[in-house]
Order: structure tokens, then sequence, then C-alpha cells
């Protein structure tokens, strides 16, 4: 395996692995994921050890869920994901995946795998096909540029988060499909959806979920592990939502990102072009979320937006008349149930992003 790179980190991890047992076992019994010389998509010399080892920060698997208009557990101000799949919402507290990263969840013949990385701040929502056989993802203990990789326990493959890819293993090179997500504050996210589920912290494993587990790491401006490219042009914690061009490990594309704290306290919508894709970018800083999707639909129509206000879950509407919620639905209008296509972006901190994806642009208004 490799050198943990810093003595902070390693203290760190451990206090989160040596946090609580599993009332069922606990995790860390699984087999290490093995590194070996086989081909690796990204650079080895910043893929580091993180401590705990394999599954040492556990997955969870059919978590338990009550009411997002009942639960009393989770801060309104805190952050949370929301996953849409299959018509249904759940959502996921970040109080609950600091702990543990990865949520295997939904119906056994239609499974999806959530991944939240902490240090990073990332979060993607994959359909289970990119498991196989109905196999599960769990953490591997390994970081690269500070961001999870997770592991199918089927192939062993490892799958980097952030880059969405395989990058080593018999599945190196596959790319999952997307399921959609929106993240905001809890709150934010129970006035948009009351009667989704939420995930409970009856989850099996004692942890002190309440609490952060890395301390001051949000504010700082410090990180734990080496990043393959530093950009100054941010404080490295600035929380963004960034999208990217082409597919897998590509880190010299071309990108572009936009702060969710310039977004003010009005939702904003903003008509833009990136690359050759006609984009809408929609964001409110009080409430703590941005989304980015795809302006022109099949027919090949593009549309121009506007803010709606004091609505939600519907945040905007467009030149036709029609209303759209968070997860880019039309609600009303001459298009009502059509669905905007998703965009290759998410949110993460500012110093993840660019170490993935060192051509990036930053949006000023």
């Amino acid at each position: 395996m490799f050198q943990i790179r810093s003595k902070a980190a390693l203290v760190l991890f451990t206090a989160v692995l040596g946090a609580g047992c599993s009332s069922g076992g606990g995790g860390g019994e699984a087999p290490e994921v093995v590194v070996d010389d086989t081909e690796w998509l990204i650079s080895r010399d910043f893929v580091v050890d993180g401590g705990p080892g394999t599954d040492g920060i556990p997955a969870l698997i059919n978590p338990n869920f009550e009411s997002a208009s009942t639960i009393r557990t989770v801060n309104p101000n805190d952050l949370a994901i929301a996953v849409k799949h299959n018509g249904e919402i759940r959502i996921y507290p970040h109080d609950i995946m600091d702990w543990h990263e990865i949520v295997n969840d939904g119906p056994e013949d239609d499974p999806f795998i959530l991944s939240y990385c902490p240090l990073t701040g990332s979060s993607l929502a994959w359909l289970g096909t990119a498991a196989d056989d109905n196999s599960t993802f769990g953490v591997s203990g390994l970081l690269y540029n500070s961001n999870l990789l997770l592991y199918d326990r089927q192939s062993r493959s490892l799958w980097s988060q952030m880059y969405e890819t395989s990058v080593t293993g018999p599945r190196i090179r596959e790319l999952p499909e997307r399921v959609p997500l929106v993240e905001a504050k809890f709150g934010t996210l129970r006035d948009m959806y009351p009667d989704a589920m939420v995930m409970t912290r009856n989850t099996g494993y004692i942890r002190d979920y309440p609490d952060y587990p890395y301390g001051n790491y949000r504010e700082s401006a410090s990180l734990l592990f080496p990043v393959s490219n530093a950009d100054n042009r941010m404080h490295p914690k600035t929380r963004v939502i960034g999208i990217r061009s082409g597919s897998g490990v590509t880190p010299d594309t071309l990108t572009r990102v936009y702060q969710l704290g310039a977004f003010g306290s009005a939702t904003q919508a903003i008509n833009d072009q990136f690359e050759n894709q006609s984009i809408v970018v929609v964001g409110n800083t009080d409430l703590d979320f941005a989304v980015i999707y795809d302006r022109e639909l099949a027919d090949g129509t593009i549309l121009t937006f506007t803010p709606v206000e004091n609505d939600l879950p519907n945040i905007m509407s467009d030149n036709e008349g029609n209303v759209w919620d968070a997860f880019g639905t039309a609600v009303s209008g001459p298009r009502a149930g059509d669905q905007l296509a998703m965009t290759k972006s998410y949110t993460a901190f500012w110093f993840a992003w660019v170490a993935h994806f060192s051509n990036a642009e930053i949006y000023f208004n």
C-alpha cells in the first residue's frame, strides 16, 4: 500500500475510524484493496493511503429513513443531498455522509450509489449498474488528489469519484451512468420536498453524527494530502459548482466554475454558453444550492430562463411560459412533464476541482 503523507492526517483519520463500533460487527474487515503495477489512468504519485484501510470508513447499505416533515435530528442549516431515482426523492444529510461517504441504496433490481467525499466537498450518484452483478461499492481507503477512490466489491476495481471512471482494475475506463441530485441546506430541501424520505442516524454504527469529524478543515486553507495542481485564485475551500467537457480522466479539459457564494440572497439564472453547449446555471447563496442544466431540448429549441422566487421546488421559468423545478422537470406550461438534460457538473471545493481539472475558468458576473 502507499505511504501516508501526513502525520496529522493519520491522527485525524484514525480518530474517525475509532469513533465508534458497528453494532453489526464494524468496518475494516474486508480484504485490503490491492495496489499493484497494473495500468492506472491517474498518477500514482498523488494516490495516498488515508489511514483507516479498506472499509475502515464503512459504507451504508439500504439505510433507514424518516419523512422530511417529521424528522427532528437534522439541522435545517446543515447541508444535505437530495437524490431523485425513478421518481422518488430521498435526502441524505451531510452529518451522516461525513462518517460513511458511500450509500448503496434503492430497490434490489435498480439500485444506485451515492458518494460524498468530505475532503473535497463533492457529491455524485451513479446507477447501480456500475457495481455489476448487484455488487456494492465501498470506501477503498485510498485517495487521489484528496478525493475518494471507491471500489466495487465484485471486481475490486478502483473508481475516481470526481473523474467518474474506473482508474485501475478489471473495469478500467468504464464510466458510470449519473443519477440526478441536488445539494442544498436541509431546510431548503425540506421546503422543496416535504414528502421526501430522509436517511436517519439509525445506521447500526455508533458515531457522533452531530459533530463534524475533521475539525476546522472546511474553513482552513490547509490540505491534509498533496495535490497535483494548486491554484490560488480563490480560497482552497471555496464551494463551486463546475462543469466539464469530455469524459473520464482528462485533467487538461476545459472547465468552468461558478462560486456558490456569488449568487446572492436572490435566486439567479445565468444563461450561458460552455464549449458548444447552451446551459443554464441557477443558484441561491442563502439557500445554498446551485444546479446546471442543458438549455437545448431534444427538438433543437434553446430556451432562455429567468429565476422564480419563493415557489420552491420551482426555481426558474422560460421564454415559452414553462416553470421548472430544481431537478430540471417542467411542472407547468406547454412542456409540462419534459426534462432538461443533465450536464457534467457537480459541486466541490475549489482546490479539488482545479487539482483534477487544471484548465478551469472562473465565471464572474
